[in-house]
């Protein structure tokens, strides 16, 4: 059976502590974006559009032709030039009417392909069952997905700038008294740091963290709130993110900090038996395989031996795969890893 090629990227992230804007550690609490969706019609492909399986799409022909004055029975409509389409886009804080937005168009249809199709005006909708926005426009598939008959098979697409506003949503920000910011990860030590560097550099006592993912900041009497957030969110403050290993199991990729030790252990897997033990050069064997970060790895048939002064996620991974292990394997492995305590950081499984 012929093996499967290991497809394993490690993005190495500076562990060192570095000099991080307020912005891009914590967002302003109210400020965000707000989704929006929409039903609507695909026309003018080239048979590819739904059939006549998809109930729906033919009433909404009919629909759409009576809003014109044309009244057709659906079961008189046999077109497959029109596919029925979910539209999604994102309204961004302190949008104004007249503003555009891209939009993703995808088929619930049995349609093959909206390649060359006309998105028909679709009214956009937020959770409130408001109208914010209106669709239309020719729809992009950015040339993706070839099948193997020559034939493009791609049921989504996307228009740049293919909605208008047509609905704002407010924002009283600046009448506020005060504003909270809210970090992307809890941290303690991080929103102490916050209202520190806040306090320093300007007025004391205008920055409070009240938990461990809040910091309130109160408007001083002389300044505005947009004033105030636009000096606050341009400080730098001392940050390190948390180690973490992500791992995708449907691609077999594992991404990890370059500096996630794991300890020494004994662990079996199947055929595969990895022991991880201290480095130490009076042990080495004739067969060892000098790495190049200083470790050593001993193979068996099916038996690894890792010594290294600190063995890390990436040279398991890599000792793995030189070994031939498979990518199911290896996740398997790192994620048994972490269930005996072997790695001190969490886990993230996609």
């Amino acid at each position: 059976m012929k093996k499967i090629i290991l497809a394993i990227a490690f993005i190495l992230f500076t562990q060192n502590i570095n000099a991080t804007q307020v912005k891009d550690i914590a967002s302003v609490v109210g400020v965000r974006e707000n989704q929006l969706i929409g039903y609507g019609l695909v026309v003018g492909l080239n048979g590819t559009g739904d059939g006549s399986t998809s109930e729906f799409t033919i009433q909404s022909i009919s629909n759409m032709l009576q809003t014109v004055n044309v009244k057709v029975n659906p079961d008189d409509i046999k077109s497959k030039n029109t596919a029925a389409v979910i539209v999604t886009a994102s309204l961004p804080p302190f949008a104004r009417q007249g503003d555009n937005l891209d939009i993703t168009i995808s088929s619930i249809g049995d349609a093959k392909s909206l390649q060359g199709g006309t998105l028909l005006m679709t009214p956009l909708k937020g959770v409130d069952g408001d109208i914010y926005a209106l669709a239309q426009g020719s729809v992009s598939i950015g040339g993706k997905n070839v099948g193997r008959n020559g034939n493009n098979h791609v049921t989504a697409g996307n228009i740049l700038g293919g909605a208008i506003i047509e609905r704002e949503l407010s924002y009283d920000i600046y009448n506020q008294r005060s504003v909270n910011l809210s970090l992307k990860t809890s941290s303690f030590k991080t929103a102490n740091q916050i209202q520190e560097v806040i306090n320093s550099n300007l007025d004391e006592g205008i920055a409070l963290a009240i938990d461990p993912r809040t910091v309130v900041l109160k408007r001083p009497e002389d300044v505005s709130i947009v004033e105030l957030l636009s000096r606050v969110l341009e400080l730098e403050v001392d940050y390190k993110a948390d180690d973490k290993i992500v791992i995708d199991e449907r691609t077999g990729t594992i991404v990890s900090g370059v500096n996630v030790s794991v300890d020494p252990v004994v662990l079996t897997h199947g055929d595969i038996t990895i022991k991880i033990e201290p480095d130490s050069y009076e042990d080495r064997a004739e067969n060892d395989i000098d790495m190049q970060d200083g470790s050593a790895i001993s193979a068996g048939a099916n038996m690894l031996r890792i010594r290294e002064e600190k063995t890390t996620v990436a040279s398991v991974a890599r000792a793995l795969n030189k070994l031939g292990a498979s990518p199911s394997d290896i996740i398997a492995i790192i994620e048994n890893l972490k269930r005996i305590g072997a790695i001190h950081v969490d886990v993230e499984i996609m």
